[in-house]
């Protein structure tokens, strides 16, 4: 739970200081989505967290059932290389649905996956020197954060918008 430090402005002579504890190693583990639906005029973002969690091929399971009952028609999955996205249970369940199409990016292609600019949109934006001190606060503060840019389409779009893959919106 270090902080991500970014640069910030303060009185001079007065150095900000950020304290956080060193030997507190929890994190929180996140799946996210981020969708247009056929007619474009919108994109929408799902999510869920797991504090002090990994992301595994039961949990990715479990989210694509809730993804299935909240989106209507077809559904193009767009992975990395994450291992519980190969695991075998991943593999078969997405078998058995004709609704969701893959596509799998190269080995190591963060600048092609939407999501990883929600990542940082959220890491280097508003909870940029974030400092918390216990998981509690951390997993509340991720999730506000999350919620308030499910809540800006425009935001969304342009994280779509802005990877290089042929996503073409109007």
């Amino acid at each position: 739970m270090a902080p991500l430090l970014r640069r910030t402005w303060a009185p001079q002579g007065n150095t900000p200081e950020l304290r956080h504890r060193t030997r507190l190693h929890k994190k929180v583990s996140a799946i996210a989505t981020l969708g247009i639906p056929p007619h474009r005029h919108r994109g929408h973002c799902q999510f869920r967290l797991y504090p002090d969690q990994n992301i595994d091929s039961e949990r990715i399971v479990d989210y694509l059932h809730a993804l299935l009952r909240h989106v209507q028609g077809p559904m193009l999955l767009i992975w990395d290389q994450l291992t519980a996205h190969r695991a075998r249970l991943t593999t078969q369940f997405i078998a058995t649905q004709p609704r969701i199409h893959l596509v799998i990016l190269p080995t190591y292609a963060p600048e092609l996956n939407p999501v990883e600019y929600l990542w940082a949109n959220a890491k280097l934006g508003p909870m940029a020197n974030f400092a918390p001190l216990d998981l509690g606060t951390l997993t509340q503060t991720t999730r506000r954060t999350l919620r308030s840019i499910q809540q800006q389409p425009a935001r969304l779009r342009s994280l779509l918008r802005h990877s290089p893959l042929s996503l073409r919106l109007q």
